[in-house]
């Protein structure tokens, strides 16, 4: 604090003010101190006068009546002020002794030298800088002790990255390009068929396209729809709050200008013996070791070889032994082995994982073994589980069979995880609305079902993103609120809360949005959970 004002000062300018401070605490004390001890000399002349004149003023002292009267006549007899007076009169017997006289002369001396000193001290700024050191070197041989922290000549580089909290974020990327991240702490687990809570305020124009979850250590491949990929810190991704809109991605990486953000992968290390599985909206699927991708480029580098009017859809990290289940926007799917498709390098175009149907697309791919579920959601927030064993395995490259039963009511299927009871999952909309729920309130159902209703919805807004977490909160709670004038459904509110999920569970990916193009029909309202078939 200088001049009452906080401010950053470097260690020379930290030590001239504690020197300036030093200089005013030994000045005022100075000015002070030499006031008292004149005082002092002051009584001690009049003991010493009282001294010289011992029995006369023992014979005026005897003669007066009171104290009053012997404190006025020592006045007038010896010339004595009142304070000098006072002093005689205070002084006891002991001190008439010829002992005693020495000690007083002793320290008249002793206080006339000192208020010599105090003067001088007072006319040279010298000599109150020589009074600061020889206080400071007081207060080092009194309290001072061998230094505690040891100093060694090895030097340890710091990165900024040691300073930030390696937990989990949750990142939002918009249709304009738009991203940040956000503590997944802030979003708290809802029953199904709530409202949420406000993701992210987009412009009329702009809305949320994909969802991500990691933590913030982790490297995260940024793929683009033409294949490209590019390397990110997911704390270099600027942290707000869930309404705030985030940054322009652009300004993060070096992207070409018609390059858009197709999905990301979070890693922490890139082994020889994982690898990065790849998936198109036309179905086309590939394999690639991940140390091909271990050496990040300004520019970014080939990750996939894309064909004209495809593009990159997904992209997981696997051990190369599972199944990959590929999910369709028409409610189709395939399961294949993951070793039907060989490893290949970064240069090439891959091979035909599901054959289409005229219209339709690919929307998700998964990993999968044999336990758990698959959990579908729509674009108008109906989804459902249904159990892993119900994918029959195929070769590579089939029509697939029936995933979910799409109808106007459910629009079309936007993604599918893999998921168990254990599970979290957060949806979110293109008007930025967050919805975070728990699996085990999804029911389970057959391949064929429509499902259950997961979130409600507006009637233009749609689900365009779907992350899955690593483990449900222990509580639900939900908080019921009107909207805004009373007169709007009750909209369930999104609590905070910190979460419990592993930061290994939770490097996930985003799914694909739907097309600009595709309808949705209204429908009616509905209250609580809907089972169709």
């Amino acid at each position: 604090i200088v001049d009452n004002q906080p401010k950053v000062m470097t260690l020379r300018e930290l030590l001239q003010h504690f020197l300036n401070h030093r200089k005013t605490v030994v000045i005022r004390r100075t000015r002070y101190d030499p006031r008292k001890a004149e005082e002092r000399a002051h009584v001690l002349e009049g003991l010493l006068k009282a001294l010289d004149h011992l029995d006369e003023v023992i014979t005026t002292i005897r003669a007066s009546q009171t104290p009053a009267e012997a404190k006025e006549n020592l006045m007038a007899r010896f010339a004595f002020t009142e304070v000098q007076a006072q002093a005689i009169l205070d002084m006891r017997l002991q001190r008439l002794t010829g002992l005693e006289r020495e000690k007083i002369v002793d320290e008249y001396r002793e206080i006339m030298i000192l208020i010599e000193r105090l003067r001088a001290i007072l006319g040279s700024d010298q000599l109150v800088l020589e009074e600061i050191k020889r206080e400071l070197n007081d207060l080092k041989n009194t309290y001072g002790d061998k230094r505690r922290t040891e100093i060694i000549p090895e030097t340890h580089d710091i990165s900024i990255e040691d300073m930030i909290a390696d937990e989990p974020m949750v990142i939002t990327v918009t249709k304009a390009g738009y991203v940040k991240r956000s503590p997944l702490s802030l979003y708290r687990a809802q029953n199904r068929g709530g409202k949420g809570r406000t993701g992210m305020i987009t412009k009329e124009d702009d809305f949320v396209e994909h969802l991500y979850v990691a933590t913030a250590h982790s490297y995260i491949l940024v793929f683009t729809e033409s294949g490209r990929v590019h390397w990110l810190k997911v704390h270099a991704i600027p942290e707000a709050g869930p309404a705030a809109r985030g940054k322009a991605i652009v300004n993060l990486l070096n992207l070409e200008a018609n390059e858009r953000l197709a999905t990301t992968v979070a890693v922490r290390e890139f082994l020889d013996d994982r690898y990065l599985v790849f998936a198109t909206a036309d179905g086309t699927v590939k394999k690639t070791s991940l140390s091909a991708y271990s050496n990040p480029r300004v520019g970014g580098i080939i990750g996939i070889l894309i064909d004209d009017g495809d593009r990159l859809l997904s992209v997981r990290e696997t051990d190369g032994n599972r199944d990959i289940f590929l999910a369709t926007a028409k409610g189709y799917s395939i399961r294949f082995p993951e070793g039907d498709v060989r490893s290949m390098g970064r240069g090439t175009y891959g091979v035909r994982g599901i054959s289409l149907r005229p219209g339709d697309r690919v929307v998700g791919m998964e990993e999968l073994d044999r336990s758990g579920q698959v959990l579908t959601v729509t674009e108008r927030g109906y989804g459902k589980r249904t159990e892993v064993g119900e994918y029959r395995l195929q070769g590579r490259g089939g029509l697939g069979i029936i995933n979910l039963k799409v109808t106007p009511k459910t629009g079309e299927v936007v993604g599918a995880k893999h998921v168990t009871a254990d599970d979290g999952l957060m949806l979110i909309t293109q008007d930025g609305m967050i919805i975070r729920l728990n699996v085990s309130g999804v029911r389970e159902v057959g391949r064929s079902a429509q499902g259950v209703r997961l979130m409600n919805l507006e009637a233009e807004d749609r689900i365009v993103a779907v992350a899955k977490l690593g483990e449900k909160d222990e509580e639900t709670e939900i908080e019921l609120a009107k909207s805004e004038g009373g007169d709007g459904p009750m909209a369930a509110e999104l609590e905070l809360e910190a979460a419990d999920e592993e930061p290994e569970d939770l490097l996930l990916e985003a799914v694909e949005d739907l097309d600009e193009g595709d309808e949705v029909g209204e429908e009616p309202e509905d209250e609580g959970p809907e089972t169709v078939h």
